[in-house]
């Protein structure tokens, strides 16, 4: 069992950056892995994946301004977000799939760390 534990959200004006951190056991080298978020009033969406393999995908909303990368060192997840607006307002929680592809049931969730952006 996967256990994740987020850190790193804050409040920001728009235009700003923050660094998103989830600490991981060491397994999740092999894992998928992503961030999603929910904002109030709104259904969870998929910010960001990357495969066992290191492949990243975002969601069309995040392109050119958020990043995911592994960190195999420290067994952390990381999602950099630069130029952040409004509504990337949200609680954002890290997941994990048992597989390195990204085509399983995400299985591991962790407690999330809300984003505040302000205008």
């Amino acid at each position: 069992q996967v256990q994740l534990v987020e850190s790193g959200g804050g409040s920001v004006q728009a235009g700003g950056s923050l660094r998103l951190s989830c600490a991981a056991s060491d397994i999740f080298r092999w894992y998928c892995m992503g961030w999603y978020r929910q904002a109030p009033g709104k259904e969870r969406e998929g910010v960001a994946t990357i495969t066992g393999g290191g492949r990243p995908t975002y969601a069309d909303s995040v392109k050119g301004r958020f990043t995911i990368s592994k960190d195999y060192a420290n067994n952390t997840l990381y999602l950099q977000m630069n130029s952040l607006e409004v509504d990337d307002t949200a609680m954002y929680s890290c997941a994990a799939q048992p597989a390195p592809s990204c085509n399983s049931r995400w299985s591991n969730w962790g407690q999330g760390t809300q984003v505040i952006v302000s205008a």
